[in-house]
């Protein structure tokens, strides 16, 4: 299937929320498990980030440490990881979470080997927990893993369908971007990731496709080479 055999998925936790806006909505994450499940099924490697957004921002308390933030963030995203890893097996996908510090008998943790060995059996890999240190985001969480782990792409599902020159929700005329590079996005700080992600990505030549999660198929759509999104370049 498609042209990619190994993948790195990047999921919104906001996304996951839908309209809710936090926890989980479970008609968004039982679709999205079985187009995971699609995609091992046909011999793509899926490793999955998963954002904690719909628990927890770094912004959320201007009274806490911003360490401290940062840790409760972490540890939604292992909630996230957590919860979607079980969505997953309720479709019939075998799955591990791995996060970079210890949560008892709930994760094990990361290692390029362990990485290897499961998604050489077939298995979903979720990536909980972030950097597993302060002030770097999911974004480059997701950018440090997809390296590490050789992936072909970075598939950013978020809830909005791509890059836009503007924020489409305040702007109607905002204009999506089809294609753009990497290099763009560092240099105007465009924001579409954390510039350190950005950067990471750049440097290493990691490209990336940014689409709408809640577009139908949308994730084995981007795989198959129908990116309805943006297809951000490191050429």
């Amino acid at each position: 299937m498609g042209q990619y055999k190994r993948v790195l998925l990047k999921l919104s936790g906001e996304a996951l929320a839908g309209e809710k806006g936090t926890g989980f909505d479970e008609g968004i994450c039982v679709p999205v498990a079985e187009q995971i499940k699609e995609l091992v099924d046909s011999g793509v490697e899926v490793a999955v980030v998963i954002g904690g957004g719909n628990f927890w921002r770094g912004r959320s308390s201007e009274t806490i440490d911003r360490t401290k933030a940062d840790q409760i963030g972490m540890m939604a995203t292992v909630m996230n990881c957590i919860y979607m890893s079980e969505i997953c097996r309720s479709v019939g996908l075998m799955t591990q979470v791995l996060t970079p510090f210890s949560c008892g008998s709930f994760t094990k943790l990361f290692s390029k080997d362990r990485v290897n060995k499961y998604l050489g059996k077939g298995m979903a890999v979720f990536f909980a927990g972030g950097t597993g240190h302060p002030y770097f985001s999911t974004d480059t969480a997701t950018a440090l893993r997809a390296i590490e782990i050789e992936a072909d792409v970075i598939l950013a599902a978020k809830s909005i369908d791509g890059v836009y020159d503007s924020d489409p929700a305040v702007n109607p005329d905002a204009k999506k971007y089809d294609t753009m590079s990497m290099r763009d996005i560092v240099d105007n700080k465009l924001g579409v990731v954390d510039l350190s992600a950005a950067v990471l990505c750049m440097e290493n030549k990691m490209p990336m496709l940014v689409f709408g999660l809640d577009g139908e198929n949308s994730i084995v759509n981007t795989v198959n080479g129908v990116c309805r999104g943006t297809v951000i370049t490191v050429d």
